[in-house]
């Protein structure tokens, strides 16, 4: 089958830091799925390991991609969530190889049913995101269901992947105010399309940017990028008693600062539940299930944000490039592995 990886780690400006290649067929395991993979998306996580990770020992080269969307070719023995012919999406497993083949198996726990409104390109936008924007908001800062009323919410990075849903999110299923930050003209329409209430500039100190529209602190705030440059506003702009919680990885982070406020720190990590196959790792199948309810409803949309074509190497680098230049606006996509 055709695939897209690399054998070690390179530059992406390199011709082999992402190559075609030709690899076996995945054997499904009994929970499995094996998967016709119709389109994937880009996230930072597929960035950082190919920077950084060389492929397995026994492996002769890595294949990255976290957010699938296609077709279930054939289920594992004890498989009982899905059919042959069904349409899924799902963000899989970072202790697994990744999408970005023809062919992929996945556990069908972590998998859900795509939504019948959208295209497969439309829907590989949003598992990775989805899920880790569901789980901040719901897991990690403890909002509720229609909560939130008179009680505000500030999305760091809120143009990005998991700011795009995570400010749709917050809008539809919460009461939250909803505060996103951009910083470029094009980004801040983005978000204020997306629903957020107000839109400000993280490229200012967010203490004084959230003065400007009559904010004195927040008592939840997603930091999705570059954190440890925003830190001190954080704690500055976060209530006492607040929550922050982070996805991104700062290279040091000190946690004191927030003792005065009794503040609680919280990272999200969506890998978690399939790295460790924890109890409720199935609660990701739902999750997906009802995101996709809220898209077929017309409660939130997608947020791919370019479609680069197919899924070959030259266009995975293209992506990798714009990610790691911090240009992206929503999520890149490819579809199809052409003839």
């Amino acid at each position: 089958m055709k695939a897209i990886g690399y054998r070690q780690p390179l530059p992406i400006d390199h011709a082999d830091a992402l190559i075609d290649l030709e690899l076996p067929a995945p054997e499904p395991g009994a929970r499995d799925l094996l998967v016709e993979v119709h389109a994937v998306s880009v996230n930072p996580v597929d960035v950082k390991v190919r920077a950084k990770s060389a492929p397995g020992e026994g492996q002769d080269a890595r294949v990255l991609g976290w957010d699938v969307a296609g077709v279930v070719r054939e289920t594992g023995a004890d498989v009982s969530l899905f059919k042959q012919g069904d349409k899924v999406w799902y963000a899989g497993s970072i202790a697994r190889p990744g999408g970005n083949s023809e062919l992929h198996a996945v556990d069908e726990r972590i998998v859900g049913r795509m939504p019948k409104t959208l295209g497969f390109a439309e829907a590989a936008a949003l598992p990775l995101t989805a899920i880790t924007a569901w789980e901040l908001l719901f897991d990690r800062l403890g909002v509720a269901r229609d909560g939130g009323e008179g009680q505000s919410l500030l999305i760091v990075g809120a143009a990005g992947g998991v700011g795009s849903i995570l400010v749709q999110l917050a809008r539809t299923l919460t009461r939250l105010r909803v505060i996103g930050t951009a910083s470029r003209a094009q980004t801040r329409q983005w978000v204020a399309e997306l629903g957020a209430h107000d839109v400000i500039d993280h490229g200012r100190p967010l203490s004084e940017e959230l003065a400007r529209i009559g904010v004195a602190s927040v008592g939840r705030i997603a930091s999705l990028t570059h954190t440890d440059a925003h830190y001190p506003e954080l704690v500055k702009a976060l209530a006492p008693q607040g929550q922050l919680a982070l996805i991104d990885d700062p290279e040091h982070l000190d946690a004191m600062p927030l003792k005065t406020k009794s503040a609680s720190l919280h990272w999200e990590m969506m890998f978690a539940r399939s790295l460790f196959e924890t109890p409720d790792m199935i609660e990701q199948h739902h999750l997906l299930n009802a995101v996709s309810e809220l898209i077929e409803s017309g409660q939130l949309r997608t947020t791919l944000g370019e479609h680069f074509g197919e899924i070959n190497a030259r266009n995975l680098r293209r992506a990798h490039a714009l990610i790691e230049r911090g240009r992206a606006v929503g999520k890149i996509v490819l579809e199809g592995f052409g003839g």
